[in-house]
């Protein structure tokens, strides 16, 4: 029997099941035995039609699953439909990064041998519990693999994106191993660091206080696309701060996709324009220390990347520190102020500042660490 023919069994069945329960329903809440017993008897074929579906869903689904040469499905929802039942030559587990240890043994038990495919240095799998988190329950399968297994395989060619947009990412995570296709190589600038360091453009809490954002940023993002002639529909604007993206939205067209680092893993688009929001004289830059999800956010653009930061913030760190120069080297640093941004105006007051980037001081241990030089003029009553 083919699928088709069993689902049109099954619909005619459901259909047969409702008329029968819209006939019991009939009867009102006073009647004779006669009419008592007949809704029983109505009642209890609606029980029983359903039942023979179920039957008739399972035999088929296991008669599908014995026949197929290939099945899909996640780990928990091949383990509730029974497959655990049958045994395979080979399991595939695709973005086994995104899957936890005990999802893994759910279905492994049901195979030979096991193919785990997918990238532990970006994002580890969502654990909300602390508790589980603390005992190991938060690392991937893959990751555990990667460190017991000598059966370890990089494929080394990325055809997503331009040469230059890739190469940070493959010598700070991949030991300079990942290659690029040969048609993807470099025709021009592709990486960009728009810098807000002195500009006043700091962070603050969202609407809901649990996040942040910047709406110095923002601006400078509108910007920004109007002076190279973005498109937005060929465009996406992603930040790891849920207040930013929230922000976002009711500021840039609906054509363009908005949305946090996490929602947009695995996705594209010819242009990424990120807002990294902290901006704060502490030098505290949250779970910006998550490199992997920088790893998500610098790698989904094809054709251009440009980050809007603040360098006086994110620069001592080693991470951001080693971006900064490899921008430097290879891409193009850009002054928020040679966009021609506003000043920024607090009541009477008129802050203008002028950041001097590429500025280096030596500590007393001759570690180079990223400074800044800010003239500040301050004009009183401005209008």
């Amino acid at each position: 029997m083919t699928d088709a023919k069993i689902q049109k069994e099954i619909k005619q069945l459901r259909i047969r099941a409702e008329e029968f329960r819209r006939m019991a329903l009939k009867y009102k809440r006073s009647f004779g035995k006669s009419e008592r017993e007949q809704r029983q008897l109505l009642f209890k074929e609606v029980k029983n039609i359903r039942g023979e579906i179920r039957k008739l869903q399972s035999y088929h689904e296991e008669k599908f699953m014995t026949d197929a040469q290939v099945i899909l499905g996640t780990p928990v929802a091949l383990y509730d439909a029974g497959v655990e039942k049958l045994h395979f030559k080979t399991l595939i587990i695709d973005e086994a990064g995104q899957c936890l240890e005990p999802l893994a043994w759910c279905i492994m038990p049901m195979a030979d041998k096991w193919v785990l495919a997918g990238d532990h240095l970006q994002l580890p799998p969502t654990v909300l519990s602390e508790t589980a988190a603390k005992r190991g329950f938060n690392r991937s399968i893959l990751e555990l693999a990667i460190e017991k297994s000598e059966a370890v395989y990089l494929l080394d060619t990325q055809y997503r994106m331009r040469a230059s947009i890739a190469r940070f990412s493959s010598q700070y995570f991949y030991n300079d191993l990942l290659k690029t296709a040969q048609h993807l190589a470099d025709d021009g600038v592709h990486v960009y660091f728009v810098d807000t360091a002195g500009a006043g453009m700091e962070e603050e809490q969202g609407t809901e206080g649990s996040s942040l954002q910047n709406t110095g940023e923002l601006d400078t993002i509108q910007k920004l696309m109007e002076l190279e002639n973005i498109d937005p529909a060929n465009a996406a604007l992603i930040s790891p701060y849920s207040a930013q993206v929230a922000a976002a939205r009711e500021r840039f067209p609906f054509s363009m996709r908005v949305s946090t680092i996490d929602s947009f893993q695995g996705q594209e688009k010819d242009t990424i324009l990120i807002s990294l929001v902290r901006s704060n004289s502490d030098g505290i830059i949250g779970f910006l220390k998550d490199y992997r999800r920088m790893n998500v956010a610098i790698t989904r653009a094809k054709e251009k990347l440009f980050i809007v930061g603040d360098s006086a913030t994110i620069g001592n760190d080693i991470f951001y520190r080693s971006f900064l120069e490899f921008v430097e080297k290879e891409g193009k640093y850009i002054s928020v102020w040679e966009l021609g941004a506003s000043i920024k105006q607090k009541s009477e007051t008129f802050w203008v500042s002028l950041f001097c980037f590429n500025l280096f001081r030596r500590s007393n241990n001759n570690v180079p660490v990223f400074d800044r030089a800010v003239i500040t003029l301050n004009v009183q009553g401005a209008r």
